[in-house]
């Protein structure tokens, strides 16, 4: 056996004991995405392999027939310029590297996610929270099943996400969604259909990301408003990265030998539980579940991790 087969061979082993997630290709942004709306507040740099979504006034304020249809899908502003995948998943690894819009950026949503974009929709997604300049940013994850979300969860950044890109993933398989930022576990959905609650399995998901104005909420509950002299607002992607099933359920449902049906990835491990109770303690800044206000009753998919 050659010395190249030994060492996919041990690798595979590795994977197989344990959760880490594989090593991640880069590829040009134009082989899985294409730009969906605002063509024109797109900048497309070094031979395609990293893309820049600009918001201005002119893209904050003017809306062209599809963005106005885009309001009605995403049932939210979005407004400024956004892509998506050429392809649906149902299950595997999304990554995307990016930096999000610095200095002041108060009032700008930042959105990475994947969604059916059906009547009743499944969706995952990483949308941050541009703050004043010298505020921590806050990303906000959420995960919708047939139509239902209201399962937000809110953490700071525990680093500066404006100076450098950084990696923000989802592992989707059929027992678990983990949100990754740099390979650190953010969050774990857990598969509770056993007790009743749907779970992202039967719809594909395309994959989106897009940068509007979300000024009536985003930023201290809408308090901030964005400052249009600050503008133009920029984030820049990199890294499109997709190791995932492209299809339906007959044809991505049935066992396939991916490395995410493996048992490793279909549970969650003690380094992973130690990562995210890392994360909870001293980067959570809310969570669904103890929102009592909202939810006087606890909604029952909570400590079922």
């Amino acid at each position: 056996m050659g010395a190249l087969k030994v060492i996919a061979l041990l690798l595979l082993v590795e994977l197989a004991l344990s959760a880490r997630l594989p090593p991640k290709s880069d590829v040009s942004f134009s082989q899985n995405y294409y730009v969906r709306w605002a063509n024109d507040h797109t900048r497309a740099l070094n031979g395609g392999t990293e893309m820049q979504l600009v918001l201005d006034k002119a893209s904050g304020n003017n809306l062209s027939f599809f963005q106005s249809f885009s309001l009605l899908i995403k049932s939210c502003c979005m407004i400024g310029a956004g892509f998506g995948s050429r392809s649906k998943y149902l299950f595997g690894h999304v990554s995307m590297k990016i930096k999000l819009v610095p200095k002041d950026s108060a009032g700008t949503v930042t959105a990475f996610y994947m969604s059916s974009e059906t009547d009743k929709h499944d969706e995952i997604d990483f949308e941050f929270l541009g703050n004043v300049s010298g505020q921590p940013y806050i990303v906000q994850t959420n995960v919708f099943a047939n139509g239902v979300g209201n399962r937000e969860q809110r953490h700071y950044l525990w680093f500066d996400p404006t100076q450098d890109f950084h990696s923000y993933s989802f592992l989707w398989n059929k027992q678990q969604i983990i949100f990754y930022v740099d390979d650190v576990p953010l969050r774990v959905h857990k598969n509770n259909e056993a007790i009743g609650i749907p779970f992202p399995k039967s719809q594909p998901m395309g994959i989106y990301s897009s940068l509007w104005n979300g000024d009536d909420w985003a930023t201290r509950g809408g308090l901030e408003k964005i400052n249009w002299d600050h503008a133009p607002f920029v984030a820049a992607y990199k890294g499109f990265s997709v190791d995932a099933c492209a299809g339906g359920v007959e044809s991505c449902s049935a066992p396939r030998g991916n490395w995410w049906e493996q048992k490793a990835f279909q549970r969650t491990d003690k380094e992973t539980k130690s990562k995210l109770k890392w994360v909870k303690d001293n980067y959570m800044i809310y969570d669904y579940c103890t929102d009592s206000k909202r939810f006087p009753t606890t909604p029952a998919d909570c400590g079922q991790f």
